[in-house]
This record gives C-alpha cells, sequence and structure tokens, in this order.
C-alpha cells in the first residue's frame, strides 16, 4: 500500500517541476464607511521550462494568500508553446486591449531581447533566444495576457 501512495506521488510528479515566480504584488484600498478595506493582488507566472506555461491572479487579505491563490489558479490553466530550435517557430503580431505585441525567433546565442514580463514569461515556457516588443500598454497584467495569448496562437513549425 505504500508503494502505491509513492507511486502516486511521482506520477503528480510534473507539478512538483514547476517554477513560479511573482510579477506584480499590488496592495488595493477601498474606502467604507467604517474605514478602509485593504485586499491584496499578486500576479504569478508559472512554467517547467520545458514548454509549457501559465499565469494567474489571486486576491486575498494578506500577501501569501493571494500568492498562493495565483499560483493554484496558473497551474490549473497551463499552456503549451510550441518551441523550436529553443526559439519560437514563427513571427507573430497580436493587438490585445491596449498592448500591441510582436515576437519574433532569434539565432542561437542571442538570448531573450523583450522587455518587462515577456522576458519570464518566455524564460520559464522554455524559449531561450527570442526578441520582441510591447507597445501602447505599460500595465503589467495586460501585457501578460498579450504574451500568453500571442504564445496560445503560435503553430508548430515542421522540421
Amino acid at each position: 500500500m505504500i508503494d502505491q501512495k509513492k507511486h502516486f506521488s511521482e506520477e503528480r510528479g510534473p507539478e512538483g517541476k514547476l517554477e513560479e515566480k511573482v510579477l506584480l504584488i499590488k496592495r488595493v484600498s477601498k474606502k467604507t464607511p467604517g474605514g478602509n478595506y485593504v485586499t491584496f493582488s499578486a500576479l504569478v507566472v508559472v512554467g517547467d521550462r520545458k514548454s509549457k506555461v501559465g499565469i494567474g491572479v489571486g486576491r486575498g487579505l494578506e500577501v501569501p494568500p493571494a500568492i498562493h491563490k495565483a499560483i493554484n489558479y496558473a497551474k490549473k490553466h497551463l499552456l503549451t508553446v510550441p518551441v523550436f530550435n529553443n526559439t519560437l517557430p514563427h513571427e507573430i503580431r497580436l493587438k490585445y486591449k491596449a498592448a500591441f505585441i510582436l515576437l519574433k525567433p532569434a539565432p542561437e546565442g542571442t538570448g531573450l531581447k523583450v522587455g518587462s514580463v515577456a522576458r519570464v514569461v518566455l524564460d520559464l515556457a522554455g524559449i531561450q533566444n527570442a526578441s520582441g516588443k510591447i507597445i501602447g500598454s505599460r500595465n503589467q497584467t495586460v501585457n501578460t495576457y498579450a504574451v500568453m495569448k500571442a504564445l496560445g496562437l503560435l503553430k508548430t513549425k515542421r522540421r
């Protein structure tokens, strides 16, 4: 019986290999008749560096519960990203809300030449070489969702 439980925990092993990075923690204050109502919001990226990545936003009365909720949401909504020779399979342009995203493949050894939250998302997705630009929005939450939507539109490249 013990061997079965151990086997079951090894079965769920990929969850243990996921890395988490907190991108943003916001303190949100709301005025009420009794005073201020303070909550926290956390934006987290989760990935295994092998083509799986997810993002989550969690809210709570304290920072640790907000981060925990965001991590749980991100683990449940993982996206598989096609990776071709450690880079993107093709160029992609996307307009999402106020953000305009341009992501391009790059040759080996270039590194990630993208700014803001895109670098963290691509790094945790397992993409080592890419260049890109985010125009029109400085909102990290919107930019993160825009990058994820762009990664979701990528198609696999045949060799």
